[in-house]
């Protein structure tokens, strides 16, 4: 009688999706480890050098101007996740409030017309530029740097041509005004803090923005374009739908953007706008999205308009000349990439 060996546990080799991954590991996997890195820095720095930064009506202060900056890093970051730029986001902004503006100013109707078909004209301009970049298939450098030289002209000839000055008139005095500023430009006090209604959007539009890259369909789409659109067209993902979205994204949030900027100050110059669109992509970078797509997060983005944010108003709480500011975050993206390089091969070793 011949007896049967059971069989060795180690006869078949383990499924590595079934290995169990330290925390250590998983922190350094994290695109935003780096920005989170160097926001902490930046915030002990101008702790010491000005007094007032630790106040709580500083933070508050802090919160909004990276708010401002945080709307639009957000659909940014995700745009250059799935490999792509637009640099039409920031001219894109005040033409959202001039629409706006200008269409209720002219029909002389209710402040949410104007509001209405800004969002309609905002989104066909990004739908615009997506269908460009996938037709044409020219980078998106060029499409959308054209795009921006078309609506800063726009913006500055027909702001002209209609209201006869480079700013559009007041619409303060009109019905449903009010209601609007509430949504797009209103405030709150919270334990002494004054809280800008932006700082809601921001934290939503980060919220929903990572529920999208990580735990949806589409999600998982831009990263796979990010990495390779042809390899991601072969296993059966909509490119060109995917990055026409993206595209999409970038807009809608230049509509909230646009109208936060007319609801705030009620006139909107039309000039206004021009070289954000290079602060969104620098506070994306600074949160770890690589130029060449397919890595990055949204967390990542609020970092660095976080980091945005606190150095803009901690040069002025520190009593320096703000002609340095440009300097300072020219440094930051430097340094930001370089330390998200280095965490990115810390996390590739580990693996």
């Amino acid at each position: 009688m011949t007896a049967t060996a059971p069989p060795r546990k180690d006869s078949a080799p383990g499924d590595e999706r079934l290995l169990r991954t330290s925390p250590l590991r998983t922190l350094l996997g994290r695109p935003e480890l780096g920005s989170v890195v160097g926001a902490a820095a930046v915030f002990l720095f101008f702790a010491l050098v000005a007094d007032s930064f630790l106040r709580a009506s500083s933070f508050g202060t802090v919160l909004y101007a990276a708010s401002t900056i945080g709307i639009m890093a957000v659909p940014v970051a995700l745009l250059m996740i799935g490999g792509e730029f637009d640099l039409s986001a920031g001219v894109l902004v005040t033409s959202a409030a001039l629409i706006s503006s200008m269409f209720s100013y002219q029909l002389t109707a209710n402040a949410w017309v104007g509001v209405g078909v800004s969002l309609l004209v905002t989104l066909a301009i990004g739908a615009f530029n997506g269908v460009m970049l996938t037709r044409t298939k020219l980078p998106s450098f060029i499409i959308t740097l054209g795009t921006f030289l078309m609506l800063t002209g726009l913006n500055l000839g027909l702001t002209k041509l209609i209201s006869g000055t480079v700013s559009t008139k007041t619409i303060a005095d009109m019905e449903g005004f009010t209601s609007a500023r509430a949504l797009f430009a209103s405030q709150f006090s919270l334990g002494g803090v004054d809280i800008k209604v932006t700082i809601l959007w921001w934290f939503a539009l980060v919220a929903l923005a990572t529920w999208i890259l990580l735990r949806t369909r589409f999600g998982n789409w831009i990263f796979a374009v990010g990495g390779g659109a042809d390899a991601a067209r072969a296993v059966g993902v909509p490119v060109h739908t995917t990055k026409i979205g993206l595209y999409m994204g970038v807009a809608f949030c230049a509509w909230v953007s646009g109208q936060h900027l007319l609801f705030s100050f009620d006139v909107v110059q039309s000039g206004e706008g021009v070289g954000n669109e290079l602060i969104y992509i620098i506070a994306a970078v600074i949160g770890g999205c690589l130029i060449t797509g397919g890595y990055g997060s949204a967390i990542g983005s609020a970092v660095g308009a976080f980091i945005f944010g606190m150095t803009s108003k901690g040069i002025v709480y520190a009593e320096w000349n703000p002609d340095w500011f440009k300097f300072f975050l020219g440094a930051m993206l430097l340094l930001a990439t370089l330390l998200n390089a280095w965490v990115r091969k810390r996390a590739e070793a580990t693996r």
